[in-house]
């Protein structure tokens, strides 16, 4: 079994642990677009192209299943990657987990990029799933960019810049960018209050992994021998993780990437 996953830069090791977590045995496949990052910057119609050239140099390595491991991503070029890979290859998007952050009650705060925070997608998410609790959108400005380069400094400051602007009784906190779960505790710490029950994080990396594996019809296997390989494509190179990625646990508990084809 081969499971790729996909997006411009080291927010996918969040869903990637995840994969590992419920299938150590599981072949990874892991496309990054350094040469195109970062993404959230771009118009849509560009942020599609370059995410093409990402999901196809994946393809070409023929997983079982692709997982678009960017919020921005899923929101813009997930309905074309289905339409150029699927059937063949399953796609699974990343979805802020809105749903079952409401089902919790309580004030809900949202923290997702500038770009995404007021957006008609995430309004759209908010009025169709959030049933009726408040919710507070928080841009966190820079916060990506510094998990990105494992800036501990500038991942402190900007933690601390989105908690002062999520409001003192806010429960739950929904991780809308998947670089945010590299840094949970970190957001945990920030924003828990004195006297108010423990802080509740909502990621997707769990959801989408598990996801993968229903759409082709294998079960978790958290037993299974840690047998699976890494194949690193950065921008359609052969390549090894960005060193940044080890400075997190989920980039830590991946091998030592395998030889892979240069697909340019």
């Amino acid at each position: 079994m081969k499971i790729a996953l996909m997006d411009s830069g080291i927010g996918l090791l969040a869903a990637t642990a995840a994969v590992r977590r419920l299938r150590p045995d599981a072949d990874l496949v892991l496309s990054l677009d350094p040469e195109g990052m970062p993404w959230g910057r771009r118009t849509p119609d560009d942020l599609t192209g370059r995410a093409l050239l990402v999901a196809e140099a994946a393809a070409a390595q023929r997983p079982d299943a692709l997982i678009v491991g960017c919020n921005t991503a899923s929101v813009h070029a997930l309905p074309t990657l289905r339409a150029r890979l699927e059937p063949g290859l399953p796609v699974v998007g990343t979805v802020p987990a809105i749903r079952p952050a409401a089902a919790g009650g309580g004030h809900v705060a949202i923290w997702a990029t500038p770009a995404t925070t007021g957006s008609t997608y995430q309004r759209g998410l908010i009025r169709d799933h959030a049933d009726g609790v408040p919710v507070t959108e928080v841009p966190c400005w820079g916060l990506a960019e510094a998990v990105e380069q494992a800036d501990e400094a500038a991942i402190d400051t900007a933690v601390a810049a989105a908690a002062a602007l999520t409001p003192a009784d806010v429960t739950t906190v929904v991780l809308g960018c998947t670089h945010y779960e590299l840094v949970a505790e970190r957001i945990r710490a920030a924003v828990q209050r004195p006297g108010m029950p423990p802080l509740v994080l909502h990621g997707s990396a769990d959801a989408v992994a598990a996801q993968a594996l229903r759409r082709i019809g294998e079960a978790p296997a958290p037993d299974a021998p840690a047998s699976g390989t890494l194949t690193v494509l950065l921008s359609g190179h052969e390549g090894a993780l960005p060193p940044a990625a080890l400075a997190y646990e989920e980039g830590r508990l991946l091998p030592t990437a395998s030889p892979a084809a240069d697909l340019r």
